[in-house]
């Protein structure tokens, strides 16, 4: 029943799509459709070509920062035992 009374599906295209981990994916597009150039790897959510031999590179990412990583990557040592010492003669009542 549905299926059969909806009458002929559109003309389709499979395209296959291969990740850096060598996962092929072959989604289907209607034949008038533009194909993409990358495609999301189901398997592992890499980005996927169309070329087996040359996939895209797998997306880089950036490895959490604590705050104290921020205030590191922006001040030297010495900077900080500075403001250390300031604080420090702050709270004896030197300052």
């Amino acid at each position: 029943m549905g299926e059969a009374e909806r009458g002929e599906s559109a003309p389709r295209l499979r395209v296959s799509f291969w990740c850096s981990n060598g996962h092929e994916t072959r989604p289907s597009f209607a034949s008038d459709a533009q194909v993409p150039d990358t495609w999301d790897c189901p398997r592992c959510g890499f980005p996927a070509g169309q070329d087996r031999d040359n996939p895209p590179d797998p997306p880089r990412t950036e490895p959490y920062k604590t705050h104290l990583a921020y205030v590191r990557e922006r001040r030297s040592d010495a900077d900080g035992e500075a403001i250390l010492a300031e604080a420090l003669a702050k709270l004896r009542g030197e300052i």
